[in-house]
């Protein structure tokens, strides 16, 4: 579990970066236009939303209440894998070592 939380965290602390330079660099509007231009663009595009569903639909099944969950899926929408790797971490983190508890949550039966 140990592994785990590093690469959560490495991921967490790589994208948290990578988010700084981008608005301060970048120009989202602008860019964003260019993106959705280009075919390939709007399939990294889709690629990336089908794994924020599939990964937020973990998160739901997870935390099983309604509020928690929808934070969750809310921030993974807007903040991308920054909110997984956080959510990942935290869900490690919590687990107490039982890889159980980290896949199930509070679906998890002791």
């Amino acid at each position: 579990m140990k592994i785990a939380k590093i690469i959560a965290l490495a991921g967490l602390l790589a994208m948290t970066g990578i988010l700084i330079y981008g608005f301060t660099v970048g120009n989202f509007s602008a860019e964003g236009a260019k993106l959705l231009a280009m075919p390939w663009g709007i399939v990294s595009l889709v690629d990336l939303y089908v794994g924020f569903v599939l990964f937020s639909g973990w998160i739901v099944f997870r935390e099983k209440a309604l509020v928690p969950s929808v934070i969750w899926v809310i921030l993974m929408m807007i903040l991308g894998f920054w909110a997984g790797a956080l959510y990942t971490l935290i869900a490690l983190q919590t687990s107490g070592g039982d890889w159980k508890r980290f896949w199930y949550g509070k679906r998890a039966v002791s």
